[in-house]
């Protein structure tokens, strides 16, 4: 299952699967991989905001667009939240393109509320689409990569999950998609961990962009610039790295890592890593414990503020 080089490009005869690809940062992730030799499977639900069915399906739109300008796509409209979604997703790349190469998890909405106002159905949504939504076809599609590389054809195999940073540092507002999105990195660093051995590299990202997700919340500082200006809040910004994630051997090497991207700005996140330490050898008492909890944290660097606090 290495690149077959046909066409040009950094992902040329790749096939490239992107969840919620019909608008914003999955759209523009789409139309990237396509500029760059990829045979995409766009997949969009075709849901509001909210999760409900909108009137029609943006993913077809999408796969014109690429056609129109000389690549190959399909649609897929499964909802990946499901065994039965996800595994179709699988076989719409491997039926319709003949293989996988890439999936992109990048499908999900939001339910935003304070804690104290937050339904149940309202987490469980958002935990479905963001989390199961990402393990789903991660699931289908490590098997897929597992079997190949059993049978002698081990792939140039390549996951991209979003995450963001209101799963990094906490979002008022937010707690369902701040679990979630904290979730979706937990699994990550999993999945490189365990399915590395098979030929595949799994990484995350998070973005800051303008979709339809972030322009009420942002409406102020995400609007879009004059004519000829830099437009630093463009779904298109965060493509090109994806793009680079999902290639072959261009990224070689390169999994189980956490990237912020914004406007020009690329980051690598560093995650939880052991800090100040004491260790007194023996069972503390509480008021002990707490003295050198005090001490431990004068000396520890004071964390990232949660977004909105």
């Amino acid at each position: 299952m290495t690149d077959t080089g046909d066409g040009a490009g950094l992902c040329a005869g790749r096939v490239v699967a992107v969840t919620g690809a019909g608008r914003g940062l999955g759209r523009a992730h789409a139309l990237a991989f396509a500029a760059e030799g990829a045979k995409v499977v766009v997949n969009d639900l075709g849901v509001g905001l909210d999760g409900a069915p909108a009137s029609d399906s943006p993913a077809v739109q999408v796969v014109e667009e690429i056609r129109a300008a000389g690549g190959q796509a399909l649609a897929h409209g499964g909802d990946i939240a499901t065994s039965e979604g996800a595994a179709s997703l699988v076989a719409a790349a491997v039926d319709g393109f003949g293989r996988l190469d890439t999936l992109v998890n990048n499908a999900g909405f939001l339910r935003d509320r304070m804690l104290v106002n937050l339904a149940e159905d309202d987490w469980d949504a958002v935990m479905r689409v963001h989390l199961k939504g990402h393990f789903l076809p991660l699931q289908h599609a490590a098997a897929h990569w597992r079997a190949e590389a059993k049978a002698g054809r081990t792939p140039a195999a390549r996951v991209v999950n979003t995450s963001s940073g209101a799963g990094l540092l906490g979002s008022v507002g937010q707690g369902n998609y701040s679990a979630a999105k904290a979730g979706i990195l937990g699994l990550t660093l999993v999945a490189a961990a365990e399915m590395g051995r098979y030929g595949v590299q799994v990484n995350a990202i998070a973005p800051a962009a303008r979709t339809r997700m972030t322009e009420a919340t942002f409406a102020e500082t995400m609007a879009a610039p004059g004519e000829g200006a830099f437009d630093a809040m463009a779904p298109e910004n965060v493509s090109p790295l994806v793009v680079w994630l999902g290639s072959g051997a261009a990224c070689d090497g390169v999994t189980g890592r956490v990237f912020e991207v914004e406007a020009g700005r690329i980051t690598v996140m560093e995650g939880w890593r052991p800090g100040p330490t004491i260790d007194k050898g023996e069972r503390w008492t509480p008021t002990d414990a707490g003295e050198a909890a005090r001490e431990l944290l004068g000396r520890a660097g004071a964390p990232g503020a949660v977004y909105g606090a």
